[in-house]
């Protein structure tokens, strides 16, 4: 009876206990939700990720347009290749120039800070400390070119039309961070974050989406897919419409005169050519003739034998071409020859070590490119994120705490730099001796037929890829050296649509290509270099990833001030520098453009774009000049 007595009593206490954890549980979820309900929500016109905002709400305009530029005219440049499709989103076809540019998003970058955005299509934002989640208030003037009014359900539709039928690298990134978007009323629109990923970078994601039509895509929903070519645009928001195009030769572009956003303070001093023309052209050569001959009328040089000896013509004589060099202050691109390192050749980083040695960028800059390019060395190069000397202070506590799966020489040494290469002569003696005891170290060893060879027999294969006759007279010298190394190396240039289709599907040994860089690195690292994009994405050319690598790229998205991104960013470039997937090339730092003498420009230009297409005006008394003068018809 005692027993049962302290059982019961026992049960008693207990379940009388039930309401009390009941009730405490109700309190713990009260003071929880009150302290969400207290949290400070943010409302502004911008968004900054370190909250570094240079115009205040107010602004009319940015500080680098001409706000009374004047309207009309025509730019016209050319493009090398060819296109079948108006779909930049599809996964197959070559989209035409400026395809995207008709699809406008919520908010805009200024030009002249690294990483701001201001609303566009959306007047304001709103967001919690934690940024949890955000919400859009779009503006209620905004339209679609087709006159319909740009909708919350159009901003939801557009998230999930990428998700669905967009790149799987952009899709399998943003699924997993951004579980939901909402429609909260025609005009607003909220999206969640997920609970266990970094916050960086996830506002300017979905602020940055392009916004495309839902009325448009659901009237023909089998043929109007985002992941297959077509010729028809679609509707956007943008300043342009497609005016005319001519398959392969042409694409003409004209201003909406009806364009909802021409007095926005973001857009002001902006889009000033009534036309946008480009001319499509197979080769350099014959885009540099119809250049000259006035076909079209603005050309960014990209080649420095052009730089430096081909403009000499009649029309730069009598002074209706004016050559310009513009600095560019944005981060080189990570440009080089890559290696693609899914190829069983590559394996091996004495291998990949030695065909960079083959590289001679001094001979190459000096004899090949009138000395106007500097040596890139670094993914950051010239800018605070490049790393330096030995590892110090926090950059090497991250690299340490990286343990085992790091090499451990980074740690002791200076991060590795472009090997240094005799002028005088494509074939530095002292690099390919270097080069070659690497490769019979890895294994490849020289036969009777002075081709090297694995202990399978197998000849050490590289072919590069190009669609670039430019590219000719660079990647020659360096597949020779190769050559004279034992190796069997080739050039092959093919056409512009089985390039792009091999590249997608990452289909050869060697391609020129890059790494974009941004001062402000985010979640766009795990698709450069993210294990789990590594197979797919096409913005990973080399398919290199590491679980040295993983780590920083987490650190960096997660980071929240500006000394621990560039501490990790810093030991990610050692990192990236250390595996020799790249043989790093030029960088130039400065914008080469020649135009025929009726373009304008602000006279001081912003730091990160060059901004022919919105910045500059045509001037029709120069315009009339030229004609008159019998230089353009």
């Amino acid at each position: 009876m005692k027993n049962r007595s302290s059982a019961r009593a026992r049960s008693v206490a207990v379940a009388g206990t039930v309401p009390v954890l009941a009730l405490s549980a109700l309190l713990v979820f009260a003071f929880a939700t009150l302290l969400r309900a207290e949290e400070k929500i943010i409302r502004s016109h911008a968004f900054s990720e370190l909250g570094l905002v240079k115009y205040g709400p107010d602004f009319a305009h940015f500080d680098y347009v001409n706000p009374d530029a004047p309207r009309g005219g025509e730019l016209s440049y050319s493009a090398q290749g060819t296109f079948d499709s108006f779909n930049p989103y599809a996964k197959q076809g070559r989209a035409a120039a400026r395809s995207s540019e008709h699809f406008e998003a919520l908010m805009t970058p200024s030009y002249d800070e690294p990483e701001t955005l201001y609303g566009l299509l959306a007047e304001s934002l709103e967001y919690p400390e934690s940024q949890e989640w955000v919400i859009f208030n779009i503006r209620p003037e905004a339209r679609f070119s087709d006159g319909t009014q740009v909708t919350a359900e159009d901003v939801v539709f557009s998230h999930e039309l990428l998700l669905d039928q967009g790149l799987r690298s952009y899709a399998e990134a943003v699924r997993k961070r951004i579980p939901k978007a909402e429609v909260l009323g025609p005009l607003r629109v909220k999206f969640y974050f997920a609970e266990d990923v970094s916050r960086r970078s996830l506002i300017t994601q979905v602020a940055s989406v392009p916004v495309m039509s839902k009325a448009w895509f659901m009237e023909d929903p089998k043929n109007r897919r985002l992941d297959e070519p077509r010729l028809d645009p679609g509707i956007g928001s943008g300043p342009y419409v497609l005016d005319s195009y001519d398959i392969n030769r042409r694409v003409v572009y004209r201003r909406n005169p009806d364009y909802w956003g021409d007095h926005v303070n973001v857009n002001v001093g902006r889009n000033n050519y009534e036309t946008i023309r480009i001319e499509y052209f197979s080769d350099s050569v014959a885009a540099m003739e119809a250049f000259k001959a006035g076909e079209f009328t603005f050309r960014a040089e990209n080649n420095s034998k052009n730089w430096a000896t081909a403009y000499n013509f009649p029309a730069i004589d009598k002074g209706w071409i004016i050559q310009e060099e513009l600095i560019d202050g944005n981060v080189p691109s990570a440009t080089g020859f890559v290696m693609n390192m899914t190829r069983p050749q590559f394996q091996d980083i004495r291998v990949r070590e030695a065909v960079q040695l083959a590289f001679n960028f001094e001979w190459t800059n000096d004899s090949l490119q009138y000395g106007l390019f500097q040596q890139r060395h670094s993914f950051w190069e010239g800018t605070h994120l490049e790393a330096k000397g030995l590892p110090e202070g926090r950059e090497r506590e991250v690299l340490e705490s990286l343990g085992d799966v790091l090499d451990p020489s980074i740690l002791t040494s200076e991060p590795i730099r472009a090997h240094s290469s005799k002028p005088d002569r494509v074939t530095d003696r002292r690099n390919l001796r270097r080069a070659m005891k690497l490769l019979d170290e890895a294994g490849w060893l020289v036969g009777d037929d002075g081709m090297r060879r694995n202990d399978q027999g197998e000849t050490l294969k590289i072919e590069f890829l190009s669609d670039s006759p430019t590219l000719d007279r660079i990647l020659l010298p360096f597949v020779d050296n190769l050559k004279r190394m034992g190796l069997d190396a080739t050039y092959n240039r093919i056409d512009s649509s089985q390039f792009t289709l091999r590249r997608r599907e990452r289909d050869f040994d060697m391609i020129y290509s890059g790494y974009l860089t941004s001062l402000m690195p985010s979640t766009e690292l795990r698709q450069l270099y993210g294990a789990e994009a590594a197979a797919y994405s096409v913005f990973n050319a080399s398919g290199i990833s590491g679980p040295d690598i993983e780590p920083l790229l987490d650190n960096i998205i997660a980071a929240t001030d500006a000394e621990e991104m560039t501490a990790n960013v810093r030991a990610l470039d050692r990192v990236l520098r250390s595996k020799r997937f790249l043989v790093p090339i030029w960088y130039l730092g400065k914008f080469w453009v020649a135009y025929w003498d009726m373009y304008e420009h602000p006279e001081v230009l912003p730091p990160y774009a060059l901004g022919t297409e919105d910045l500059w005006w045509i001037n029709a008394d120069k315009a009339a000049a030229l004609k008159a003068d019998g230089a353009l018809r």
